[in-house]
């Protein structure tokens, strides 16, 4: 009987936290019937190989995707367009190039132009994460229940549209359908802005004169400790994803600086009702996230909390 999203063979370049965990899901899942990897990194390669998690561990790009069925980029975006072109020789017609990419119209840009005619292109994001990276940092179940939105360009193939798709659903991922603009807009005030501030605000508190860094760390209350989290997400990561998506990004926060100079009013003049109507208002957008399963109601976000201990 056969697994819907199956692919007999899958190359995975790159082997870190969404690298990893797509081999975990989809080992378990069924849907790989052979996983190759690469990494940059020669003591990557090793760790990969004593975890066990794929059947070959190659030391070229080149080496990783002969004969795969299905190869995923996941690696930093600014490096998609030169492994795309390092690649493309290699490439087993009919097979489906995919990425993992948190920005997708550089990535269309930089990689389309490399691939040849008989391959379909099919950009992807699954929008999941943890702030940890590395090849021990991924887990089957991260996918579960969170988006993976695909950008195929125009012309490409409805049926390997849809095998990609029961790939990413066989791994629990709920997917979804975008132009890579669109997305970019979408994730530009959702993701990235978001990480924008958290490392600004972060860095704000590490250039206090008045508060020392033991201060900051000791008396972290709910609201920094989770801006930290996001803060200490892979730099060169983000990096490419603020340079690769600038122009959406500066849009996003200009209309950000527009509604906190709003608030900066409001609180210079006393204006408790417009304070009020403003935190009901986002309230209620927390509500809803919660409210489709996108995160947990649960005392502080769901963490494990110790107990008290009877006297």
């Amino acid at each position: 009987m056969s697994v819907a999203g199956r692919f007999e063979r899958i190359a995975l370049i790159g082997f870190g936290l969404i690298g990893g965990s797509i081999a975990r899901a989809a080992r378990q899942q069924g849907v790989a019937g052979e996983i190759v990897t690469t990494a940059r990194s020669e003591k990557t390669r090793a760790r990969v190989a004593e975890l066990g998690i794929v059947d070959h561990v190659v030391a070229s790009n080149a080496d990783a995707v002969k004969d795969a069925d299905l190869v995923i980029l996941c690696i930093p975006v600014g490096a998609c367009g030169p492994v795309a072109a390092e690649i493309a020789p290699h490439l087993k017609p009919g097979a489906v190039v995919s990425d993992v990419g948190s920005v997708k119209g550089a990535i269309v840009r930089d990689m389309a132009p490399h691939l040849p005619a008989n391959v379909h292109f099919v950009p992807a994001h699954p929008v999941a994460g943890t702030e940890n990276s590395g090849p021990d940092s991924g887990f089957a179940e991260l996918f579960i229940n969170r988006w993976c939105i695909l950008t195929p360009p125009d012309g490409v193939d409805a049926g390997a549209i849809d095998h990609l798709r029961a790939f990413w659903a066989a791994l629990g991922a709920k997917v979804e359908i975008m132009t890579p603009d669109h997305h970019d807009r979408v994730l530009a005030i959702t993701s990235h802005l978001p990480h924008l501030i958290a490392y600004t605000i972060v860095g704000t508190a590490d250039e206090l004169a008045q508060v020392t860094e033991s201060e900051v760390i000791k008396f972290s209350a709910g609201g920094f400790r989770d801006f930290t989290r996001i803060a200490a997400s892979d730099p060169t990561m983000w990096r490419d994803i603020f340079l690769s998506n600038k122009d959406a990004v500066l849009d996003m926060l200009g209309t950000f600086t527009e509604d906190l100079s709003k608030l900066t009013r409001a609180i210079r003049r006393g204006d408790g009702d417009a304070l009020f109507d403003h935190f009901t208002r986002t309230r209620a957008i927390r509500r809803g996230i919660v409210d489709i399963g996108q995160d947990s109601a649960a005392p502080d976000f769901g963490r494990p909390l110790p107990q008290l201990k009877k006297p």
